[in-house]
């Protein structure tokens, strides 16, 4: 098998560049002649504004404008908005308030931008930030998810006096409360997932620039969809076509789903370019990214599980609220948990449900796609869930999963609440991973670990999520140089996940190219013709595909070329490890001369068009379903409430793996995520003033080296139909089941003390005062 071919071990192409340190990230992106951008935001949760002076910071040195959103306004830059069809619960359309780039009137978060200062350097720009006043008047706000909706809580916005932006229900009310009824037992809890923020590398950046010649304005940008970004300020805000807008992504440090979009900074650079003809750059600086950005996560739920007289599941029922924060400023922010929570039913057999997921507005930063994106939410509450039943009820977690687990005879699978699970071998997954863990002998280092004091938890789950969906195409081209070398464009974009060495082993599958002899190209609008760009684990699924069809259309012109040199009617000519062949003799010729003649006139068939590059856009018929099986051990002092994770395992279904290495690494990034979300990482407001006490690294927790263990992962694969890789999507697979096993293996820990629940982040101090309730009660 080719070393370099799909499901080989091949190392990442990438790396040497990056670890040489010749990446071109957004910060090392200047243009000759650049001013500096810096924005003075809110530092209140909610205040009217009563007046803005920034006569001061115009005057200062080297300052060459200072806006307002009056400025903005007076030319008519437009507002993107959500198009989603929601309702709120009673009936009324969806409430989904518009994002202004600048606010004029009313600030509704702390980070809320107000005025943008651009200066010749950076310093005078942040000095004369300095010198800005505004006149605030201080409001009630309301940043806790559960105080949203409590009678008297402040509205976020005047005439949304509830806070209620919209409402999607799933499932078939009244027959789920019927089953849950006349049920044997019926399990209920609530359970709260708390907020959380990327913090990746590489804060965010832009940089604007307007090309007089061309009348046309061209955006670098860290952005995870660059023809949408494009679409989007072209047709939305600056109303121009397309032609006079491109948009630039380069090398980005990290993204996971929160650089997705399009961010205000964005379109007020190219604006302020436009307007001061010269280019503007802005780059957010590490204490101000949690002000700045898009946040993940925060809901609570309460969930009802109904089970039989012999334990098998009848019923759920889940009522959740998901904060959404101050604004809508896109269908961006109605994607998670809304379109993700019918994962919610996990890989159990479960016949009647319903979920109804409310969204609500707070004084918060904006919520969005944050890996994985409302899939960890929807297994960790499902998962708990079977966990405290299975104590409640006294009987084996395990087996109680078994009984209830869809079994291999059971797909294709249409669930109550949407999804459509067409393969899968969940119960392979488990007894695969309940060996590699050696679950056997967990009593045995239980017993161990209580001798010194501590105590050993043990977390079993069962993951699945909804990836790579029919709803966003993508594109790739393969374009042959007359010198037979080719590159390769891909509409996808990436952000550190590998994509030039997988797609590169996918041509060379399909083609027997060397990847050496590949050039590959992303992120640019005006070199890539289309894309949806990277998210939801669809890159692999669909953006592989693409190159696997547009690979076909190679081969099939190439045939016309290669019957010509070896004259052979077309029919009789065969593809095969780079080479075309005469069928049933030894007369060939290789896919990189067949390239050269392509380009030469001279070796044309009759009536053939000239050169060879092919393109395809792939559309899946429906979404894959990656899932797996996590287990993991820890132990808590119960003295302290620290918590020592010891013992990481992973069997993962992603369907058919591209490369192993690359796999394991996705697999490694999630988990830690997962890890860190669970025992450290949460965006804290105060519940009373709404000031904001997470904003840098001294009080955002984030996970370090020691927390996360050794992982062992293996791959159970099965392929599925809806693509012609059988690939699932692997990017957020490691979240997914991290969330909450981890949890899980706390509360086993902390069972024996009588511990219902832990508040996350499970930090020592939330574990120590779960103990301490505890022994109190």
């Amino acid at each position: 098998m080719s070393k370099y071919g799909i499901g080989q071990p091949v190392l990442r192409f990438e790396d040497p560049k990056l670890l040489r340190g010749q990446g071109r990230y957004i910060n090392d992106v200047n243009l000759p002649g650049q001013a500096y951008a810096v924005f003075v935001r809110s530092p209140h949760a909610h205040a009217k504004i009563k007046s803005i002076d920034v006569e001061a910071a115009k005057a200062a040195p080297g300052v060459l404008a200072a806006y307002t959103g009056h400025d903005v306004r007076a030319d008519g830059l437009g507002m993107p908005k959500a198009n989603m069809p929601r309702k709120r619960p009673d009936g009324k359309p969806m409430y989904a308030p518009q994002r202004p780039p600048l606010v004029t009137d009313r600030v509704r978060y702390v980070g809320d931008p107000v005025v943008m200062v651009i200066a010749e350097t950076l310093a005078q720009a942040k000095d004369a930030a300095e010198l800005v006043e505004i006149d605030y008047e201080p409001l009630r706000s309301v940043t806790l998810t559960e105080d949203t909706v409590k009678p008297g809580a402040p509205a976020v916005w005047d005439d949304c006096p509830d806070n209620i932006s919209n409402h999607v229900p799933r499932g078939k009310k009244d027959e789920t409360e019927e089953a849950i009824k006349g049920a044997a037992r019926v399990i209920k809890r609530r359970y709260v997932i708390t907020r959380v923020h990327a913090q990746y590398m590489e804060p965010r950046g832009t940089l604007g620039y307007y090309d007089q010649g061309e009348d046309r304005l061209i955006l670098y940008a860290d952005v995870q969809y660059p023809h949408r970004v494009r679409n989007m300020l072209a047709q939305n805000v600056f109303k121009v076509p397309e032609s006079k807008m491109r948009v630039i992504a380069q090398d980005v440090g990290g993204g996971f789903g929160t650089k997705g979009w399009q961010y205000i900074e964005h379109r007020l650079t190219l604006w302020a370019a436009r307007k001061l003809l010269r280019p503007v750059k802005w780059t957010c600086e590490r204490s101000e990214a949690v002000m700045a950005d898009e946040h993940g996560r925060d809901n609570v739920g309460e969930i009802e599980l109904a089970l039989d007289k012999d334990n098998k599941f009848v019923a759920l029922k889940l009522e959740m609220l998901a904060n959404i924060g101050a604004y809508v400023g896109s269908d961006r922010n109605l994607l998670s948990p809304f379109g993700m929570i019918g994962t919610v039913l996990g890989v159990y057999r479960i016949p009647k449900a319903y979920i109804n997921v409310v969204g609500v507005l707070s004084n918060t930063n904006p919520t969005a796609p944050y890996r994985g994106a409302g899939r960890p939410e929807a297994i960790y509450l499902i998962e708990r869930l079977i966990d405290d039943a299975a104590r409640e009820l006294g009987v084996d977690r395990v087996e109680l999963r078994r009984k209830n687990m869809l079994p291999v005879s059971a797909l294709p699978y249409q669930s109550p609440v949407g999804p459509y699970y067409d393969c899968g071998e969940f119960e392979k997954n488990m007894d695969m991973a309940l060996q590699l863990a050696d679950v056997a002998g967990f009593e045995a280092r239980k017993a161990e670990s209580k001798k010194r004091g501590r105590l050993r938890g043990l977390g079993i789950v069962n993951a699945i999520e909804q990836a790579a969906g029919p709803a966003q195409p993508e594109y790739a081209e393969i374009r042959f140089n007359p010198s037979g070398t080719a590159a390769l464009l891909m509409g996808t974009k990436n952000q550190g996940q590998g994509h030039e060495t997988m797609f590169k082993q996918i041509l060379h599958e399909k083609l027997g190219i060397d990847p050496n002899e590949v050039q590959y190209i992303d992120g640019d609008t005006d070199r890539v013709a289309f894309g949806m760009g990277t998210n939801g684990s669809r890159s692999t699924v669909l953006g592989g595909s693409a190159v696997f069809v547009a690979a076909d259309k190679v081969i099939e012109k190439g045939k016309l070329i290669a019957g010509h040199l070896l004259e052979a009617d077309k029919q009789d000519i065969e593809f095969a490890e780079g080479n075309f062949k005469v069928k049933g003799t030894d007369k060939s010729v290789p896919l990189k001369e067949v390239a050269k003649a392509a380009f030469n006139p001279t070796k044309w068939p009759k009536g053939f068009e000239g050169g060879l590059y092919e393109n395809a856009t792939f559309k899946a018929e429906r979404d894959t379903y990656p899932n797996g099986c996590h287990i993991c051990e820890l132990e808590v002092d119960p003295d302290t409430g620290d918590v020592t994770m010891d013992r990481y395992f992973v069997v993962d279904d992603v369907g058919t793996v591209m490369n192993p290495i690359g796999l394991k690494g996705q697999i490694h990034g999630g988990v830690a995520q997962g890890i860190g979300q669970i025992l450290s990482e949460q965006v804290v407001w105060d519940r009373e003033s709404g000031q904001l006490l997470t904003a840098s690294f001294l009080d955002y927790a984030m996970p370090r080296a020691q927390m996360v263990p050794n992982m062992e992962v293996k791959s159970n694969p099965v392929p599925t139909k809806f693509n012609p890789l059988g690939a699932k999507g692997a990017g957020e697979a490691g979240t997914v089941g991290a969330m909450p096993v981890v949890m899980n293996a706390i509360m086993d820990a902390l069972a024996p003390l009588g511990v219902t629940d832990v508040a996350m982040p499970a930090t020592p101090l939330n574990v120590w005062r779960a103990i301490e309730a505890a022994q109190r009660s």
